[in-house]
C-alpha cells in the first residue's frame, strides 16, 4: 500500500528506512522524500514509525544516568 502517492513510497519502504535507523518523519523525509511534497502522508508515517520504534532510541537512554527533577537550592 502506497504511503506517499507523490513520489510512490510504500508502507514497507517506511518501514525498511526505520528498520535501517531512520527514526523520525524528516529521517524518512531524507531517506525516500516521503512527506516533503504535499505532506499529506505526514501523519501516516508517524503511525508507522510509532512510539519506540526506533532502535537508536531505545539504546540512547542506556549510557546515561536518569534525569531528576531536583534543582540545587540558591544560595
Amino acid at each position: 500500500m502506497f504511503v506517499c502517492s507523490c513520489f510512490g513510497v510504500t508502507e514497507e519502504q517506511v518501514r525498511s528506512h526505520a528498520d535501517a535507523g531512520a527514526c523520525t518523519p524528516r529521517q524518512i523525509a531524507s531517506a525516500c522524500k516521503a512527506g516533503t511534497d504535499c505532506g499529506g502522508c505526514v501523519r501516516r508515517i508517524q503511525a508507522l514509525l510509532g512510539r519506540g520504534a526506533c532502535p537508536r532510541r531505545q539504546q540512547a537512554g542506556q549510557d546515561r544516568p536518569p534525569l531528576t527533577t531536583e534543582l540545587p537550592e540558591a544560595a
